[in-house]
C-alpha cells in the first residue's frame, strides 16, 4: 500500500490531487455542508489602516495574532478574498426610501449611471473553517457511487445534524466576533453566491425553503458549470458553448525572510494596488484612451494554526539539525561553520524562547492568486504578468502553477480540501497577521447618500449623512477644512442638496456670494430652492433680543453688546463706549419687551456724551443694508418661511476680513459684516428651533467660519451656537480657511461628528488638521495634507480630502459630481476665467479611481 501510494505521489496523482471536487449537501447561514465534512464560514470586517498610527496598527495586529494563535489553533482554514461588482441598482432601490423630497427618483438614477461608469469593485472577505466531519471520505466515495448506480442517492441532512452544527458555528462566531475582524455568519445567500461565482454564469440565485437552507436541486444548479483545463489557464464554458471566462491560478513559491509592515510584508492586502494596461487593437475605440486598469486578483488561502506543542517540536528539530551541522562542521579539516546554518540555530533558539513567553505559534499556508479576464486569454496572461511583476517588486516569487490548474482550481473552491500540498510556507501567526488581509481603506456611514468614493488602497463607495447625527444621539457637526479653491464649497453643496431630497430644512448663510448655483440645482431637481438677499427691507430679522429670547434670554445679554461692540467705531471703543452700551442693554431688558434698537434710542437719549457719540453711531450705521438686519427698527418684513427646502440667504455687499487682518484694521464694513454674520448664525438657528420645524431634518451651514473664530466674541458664540443646534436636532456645518482657531474651540470641537480636510500648505495649519483628523502630529500627515489636493502632475485635485467620520477613523476620499451639467449648475469659479475655469472644474467629475488608487 505504501509503495502504491509512493508511485501515484512521485507521478502527481497521489489522493489529494485525484480526489473528485466537493459534493455539497446543503447551505445554511454560517454553514457550507458536503458530503464528507462541514466548514463554517464567516465574513470578515474591514479595517481601516491607511491612515491608522503606528500603535493603533500594533494593538491591532497583536490582537489578530492572538486570535490565529487562540482561537483558530487547530482548525483547517480557508481565506478568500473576493471581488464583487459594485450592484449599483440596489441603490436606485434605496433612494425610494431614502430620499423623499423634489426628483428624487431622476437624482438617484444620476448617481447610479455615475457608479456604472466608475466600475468601482467591492471587496469581499470571507473565511471558512472546518468544524466537523460526517463520515470516512472513502466510506462516502464508495457509498455514493453505489448509490448512484441503483438511483437511490440521497443527501438529506438531518435536523439534529443542523442543529449540531449550527451551534458550533455560532459558538466560534462569537469568538471570532471580538476579533480586529469583526466575523459575522455568512448568509445563506452569501454562500450560494460564492459557489455560485466560480461557474461564471449568470444564475438566479435560489431562494432558502421555510427552514432557510438551500438543499436539493437548488443546491445543484449552483454548480451547473462546464471548466476545460489547459496547462496555464482554464475556460469557463456558457451555456452556448462559447468561452466566457479565462482563469488561471497562480502559486506564491517563495517569500524573503523577512518582511517589513506597513510596506511590503502586507502581501494580502496590496493585491487592490495591482493594475496594468490593457492590450488595444489598432481598431479599438480605445486606442486613444489607454486607462490604467485594476486587476483584482482573489487571494486563496489555505492554512492551519499549529498547536503550540506541536511546533515547538518542529523547532526544535530544525534547531537540532542545525545545532548537528555545526558541530560536524567544527570537526572539519577547515574548521569554519556556515553563516547561514548559525544564523538559523540562533533565529529557532530565539523563536522557542518566544513562543514560551508569549502567545506566538507557527502556521502553514497555501496561498494561491486567482486572475480572471472576461476578455481574452492575450488579456488574461497581461493580468498574470502584472501579479507576477508586481509581486516580483516585493521580493515575493509568484509563478502560473503550470500542469495543475485544475488541482489548484478545485482547491480554491469552498468545501474543497488542501490538494497541491508541495508549496507549504511555514510562518508565525505574527508574520501572517502582518499580511493585513482585513486591511485597507474604509470610512463614512453604513447608510445614507453616496458622496463620492475612496481613493486608498481599497476601492469603494462612501456615504455620509449630514443629518444622521440626531437620529443616533451623536454629535451634529460637520466640518470642510483646507484652503481656497479646492472644491470644499462644491463638495458642502452636494451634501446639502442630498439633505434637502432628504427633505430636510436647509439653511446656507452665503457669505461668499458664490452658493448661488446650490439652487439653481435643487430648483434643476424640483426641490423648493430659493435665493433671499438681505438688506435695509429686512430691518430687524436677525435681532438678536428676538432670535436669543426664551430659555437664551441671558445670552441676549451679553451678546448683544459684543455684537454692537464689533459695529462700534473704533476710536469711540478705545474711548470706553462699551460701558454704557452693556448699562443700556441691561436698562432696556428690565423694561421688559428688548430691541436692539431700543438700546441704540436709549444711548442717543443718554446725558452722557460718550454714550451719546456712541448711539449716533450706531444709529448712522443701523439705516445701512448692512447694519439695518441686526440692529435697525423692525418693518414686519419676513425673512424665510418656515418649510422643508433649500434657503441660501446672501448679504449683497459683504466684505469679510481675513483670518490675517487685525481687528484694530478692520473697516466700517468688515465691522458690519462680522456682526451681521453673528446674528444670522443666531437666525439659522431659532429658525431651526421652531415649533413647526421640530418634525424636520435641520441643517444650517455657515461658510468661511474663520472669519467668527478670529475674534473672541465670534469663537465664544459659534460655541454656543453648536452647542444649541445639537439640543434642536440641527446639524451644523462649517467652512474653513483656518484649522488652528478652529481646533482651539473645545465646544465646537465636541460636537463634531465629521471632518473633511482639503489641502493645506503651512506646517501650523496642517499641525491642527491632524487633530481634527484624528492622525498622529509628524512629517508624514503634513506631507500627506500637503499633497492631498493635487493630482501625480502636480495639478490641483478639486474635491480630493481626507474624511474622519463618527468613528474617527480617516481616509482619503474623493468627492464625485455625478453629472457634468450639475458641475456646471455647482460651479464656485469666476466665469470670467473661462476655459481654464472650465478644465479645472472637470478634474472633479473625471478623475477616474483607477488613477487616484495608481
Amino acid at each position: 500500500m505504501k509503495f502504491t501510494k509512493g508511485i501515484s505521489r512521485f507521478f502527481g496523482v497521489d489522493g489529494d490531487r485525484s480526489a473528485p471536487p466537493p459534493r455539497y449537501v446543503g447551505l445554511a447561514d454560517g454553514l457550507v455542508i458536503t458530503e464528507t465534512h462541514a466548514e463554517a464560514w464567516f465574513v470578515l470586517g474591514s479595517s481601516n489602516t491607511d491612515l491608522m498610527s503606528e500603535s493603533a496598527r500594533d494593538g491591532e495586529h497583536d490582537q489578530a495574532s492572538s486570535a490565529l494563535a487562540r482561537t483558530l489553533s487547530g482548525y483547517d482554514c480557508h481565506l478568500k478574498v473576493l471581488w464583487a461588482p459594485l450592484n449599483a441598482e440596489e441603490y436606485r432601490n434605496e433612494a425610494e426610501s431614502l430620499f423623499t423630497a423634489g426628483n428624487f427618483a431622476e437624482w438617484a438614477d444620476m448617481r447610479v449611471d455615475r457608479l456604472n461608469q466608475l466600475e468601482l469593485p467591492t471587496r469581499m472577505l470571507m473565511l471558512g473553517v472546518r468544524i466537523a466531519e460526517r463520515s470516512n471520505q472513502a466510506k462516502a466515495r464508495g457509498s455514493r457511487g453505489a448509490q448512484n448506480a441503483l438511483g437511490i442517492g440521497s443527501t438529506s441532512v438531518s435536523p439534529k445534524e443542523i442543529a449540531r452544527l449550527d451551534a458550533l458555528t455560532r459558538r466560534l462566531g462569537r469568538q471570532l466576533e471580538t476579533t480586529p475582524w469583526k466575523a459575522q455568519p455568512a448568509a445563506v445567500e452569501m454562500l450560494a453566491w460564492m459557489i455560485a461565482r466560480e461557474q461564471r454564469r449568470d444564475t438566479v440565485l435560489p431562494n432558502p425553503d421555510a427552514d432557510g437552507m438551500i438543499t436539493g436541486a437548488k443546491l445543484a444548479q449552483l454548480t451547473r458549470g462546464r471548466v476545460l483545463p489547459y496547462p496555464d489557464h482554464l475556460r469557463i464554458v456558457d451555456q452556448r458553448g462559447d468561452t466566457s471566462t479565462w482563469v488561471s491560478v497562480l502559486t506564491m513559491d517563495g517569500f524573503p525572510e523577512e518582511m517589513e509592515s506597513p510596506g511590503a510584508g502586507e502581501w494580502l492586502r496590496a493585491v487592490a494596488e495591482i493594475t496594468y494596461v490593457p492590450e488595444y487593437g489598432d481598431d479599438d475605440d480605445y486606442g486613444t484612451d489607454i486607462q490604467v486598469k485594476p486587476v483584482n486578483p482573489e487571494p486563496s488561502v489555505r492554512f492551519k494554526v499549529m498547536h503550540k506543542r506541536d511546533a515547538l517540536k518542529q523547532i526544535d528539530e530544525v534547531r537540532r539539525l542545525a545545532k548537528e551541522q555545526r558541530q560536524s562542521a567544527a570537526k572539519h579539516s577547515a574548521g569554519e561553520t556556515a553563516q547561514e546554518i548559525e544564523e538559523t540555530e540562533e533565529t529557532m533558539t530565539s523563536l522557542s524562547r518566544d513562543m514560551k513567553r508569549e502567545d506566538v505559534t507557527l502556521l502553514e499556508d497555501h496561498p494561491r492568486l486567482v486572475v480572471t479576464s472576461d476578455i481574452s486569454l492575450e488579456d488574461l496572461r497581461a493580468r498574470c504578468d502584472a501579479v507576477i511583476g508586481f509581486y516580483g517588486g516585493l521580493g515575493i516569487e509568484v509563478s502560473i502553477g503550470a500542469e495543475e490548474q485544475r488541482e489548484l482550481w478545485l482547491e480554491t473552491q469552498a468545501g474543497d480540501m488542501l490538494r497541491v500540498p508541495d508549496l507549504v510556507h511555514t510562518r508565525t501567526v505574527g508574520a501572517f497577521a502582518g499580511s493585513w488581509f482585513w486591511g485597507g481603506a474604509s470610512v463614512g456611514d453604513d447608510t445614507g447618500p453616496i458622496i463620492g468614493y475612496l481613493t486608498g488602497s481599497t476601492p469603494g463607495v462612501v456615504r455620509n449623512d449630514l443629518t444622521g447625527g440626531s437620529e443616533r444621539g451623536d454629535a451634529t457637526t460637520s466640518a470642510f477644512i483646507g484652503r481656497s479653491g479646492r472644491g470644499k464649497t462644491t463638495a458642502m453643496m452636494l451634501s446639502l442638496l442630498d439633505s434637502g431630497f432628504r427633505g430636510s430644512f436647509v439653511l446656507a448663510l452665503d457669505f461668499k456670494g458664490d452658493m448661488g448655483g446650490l439652487v439653481s440645482a435643487g430648483q434643476r431637481y424640483g426641490l423648493n430652492a430659493h435665493v433671499i438677499e438681505t438688506g435695509a427691507q429686512y430691518a430687524g430679522v436677525a435681532d438678536l433680543f428676538t432670535l436669543l429670547s426664551g430659555e437664551s434670554a441671558e445670552r441676549a445679554q451679553t451678546e448683544v453688546p459684543a455684537q454692537l461692540g464689533i459695529a462700534l467705531p473704533q476710536h469711540l471703543r478705545m474711548r470706553g463706549a462699551e460701558t454704557p452700551i452693556q448699562s443700556a442693554v441691561n436698562e432696556i431688558i428690565a423694561a421688559g419687551d428688548p430691541a436692539t434698537w431700543k438700546v441704540i434710542e436709549y444711548l442717543r437719549r443718554s446725558e452722557d456724551e460718550l454714550a451719546r457719540e456712541a448711539g449716533d453711531a450706531l444709529y448712522e450705521l443701523s439705516l445701512t443694508g448692512l447694519g439695518a438686519p441686526f440692529m435697525g427698527k423692525p418693518s414686519g418684513t419676513t425673512l424665510i418661511t418656515p418649510s422643508p427646502g433649500i434657503w441660501v440667504v446672501q448679504v449683497p455687499g459683504i466684505t469679510l476680513p481675513s483670518p490675517d487682518d487685525a481687528r484694530d484694521d478692520w473697516s466700517v464694513h468688515q465691522r458690519l459684516s462680522v456682526a451681521l454674520v453673528h446674528s444670522l448664525l443666531a437666525y439659522g438657528i431659532s429658525m431651526a428651533g421652531r415649533k413647526d420645524l421640530r418634525g424636520l431634518r435641520k441643517v444650517v451651514a455657515v461658510p468661511e467660519v474663520h472669519v467668527l473664530t478670529a475674534t473672541r466674541e465670534g469663537s465664544s458664540f459659534l460655541q454656543y451656537i453648536a452647542r444649541v443646534g445639537r439640543a434642536l436636532h440641527t446639524a451644523l456645518v462649517v467652512d474653513t480657511q483656518d484649522p488652528e482657531s478652529l481646533a482651539s474651540l473645545t465646544g465646537l470641537v465636541e460636537q463634531m461628528t465629521t471632518v473633511f480636510g482639503f489641502q493645506l500648505t503651512t506646517p501650523e495649519q496642517q499641525d491642527a488638521m491632524s487633530d481634527l483628523l484624528d492622525l498622529p502630529k509628524g512629517d508624514h500627515t503634513r506631507q500627506l495634507i500637503q499633497a492631498i489636493g493635487v493630482d501625480v502632475t502636480q495639478e490641483i485635485r478639486h474635491g480630493h480630502c481626507i474624511m474622519r467620520d463618527r468613528r474617527f477613523s480617516s481616509a482619503t476620499v474623493q468627492f464625485d459630481v455625478p453629472s457634468m451639467e450639475m458641475l456646471e449648475l455647482l460651479s464656485t469659479t469666476p466665469k470670467t476665467t473661462g476655459v481654464v475655469a472650465e478644465q479645472s472644474a472637470m478634474s472633479l467629475s473625471k478623475s477616474e479611481p483607477e488613477e487616484a488608487m495608481a
